[in-house]
Order: C-alpha cells, then sequence, then structure tokens
C-alpha cells in the first residue's frame, strides 16, 4: 500500500515538474495566437456546419418532390421491363 502511494507522490511531482518545465517553453504571445486561430477555426466550422445543415434541409425538401416521380418511373421501367421480356421470349421461342 505504500508503495502505491509513493508512486503515486512520484508521479505528482513528475507531472508538476513538467508542467512546470512546460511553461517555460511556452511564450504567452504564442498562446494567444493559437487561442485566436482556434476561435477562428471553431467559427468557421461553425458557420460550415450551418450551411451544410441548411443543404440537408433542402436536399431533404427536393427529394421529397421527386420521390413520388421516382416511384411512379420505377413502377413503369419495371413493367416495360416484363413487357420487353415477354415480347422477347415469343421472339426467341417461335
Amino acid at each position: 500500500m505504500e508503495m502505491e502511494q509513493t508512486e503515486k507522490e512520484a508521479m505528482r511531482a513528475a507531472s508538476a515538474e513538467v508542467s512546470r518545465e512546460f511553461k517555460t517553453l511556452i511564450n504567452a504571445d504564442d498562446l494567444d495566437s493559437l487561442k485566436q486561430s482556434q476561435h477562428l477555426i471553431l467559427g468557421r466550422l461553425q458557420d460550415s456546419n450551418a450551411v451544410l445543415a441548411h443543404f440537408n434541409e433542402y436536399s431533404e425538401h427536393c427529394f421529397s418532390e421527386v420521390s413520388g416521380d421516382f416511384s411512379r418511373n420505377t413502377r413503369l421501367l419495371r413493367s416495360m421491363k416484363s413487357d420487353l421480356d415477354y415480347i422477347f421470349q415469343k421472339l426467341w421461342y417461335n
């Protein structure tokens, strides 16, 4: 049990030391610049998301308008295929 506690304390101490060393490597201006870039990217992603959501709604509306035509034309094509298969059978076997 004491060994686990000692390991945890050693890990905490190592983490704290790495944090202190890491802070000395990074300039505050660089962090601000990085934060501004992240906010800019976030804004662009949110705009893109809004555009895609609008396009999805538009696509759904367009599909609902033509869906009946697709179904009707699909039935027509199947009927035509059936008729052509029948004609081909008659021509082939006669």
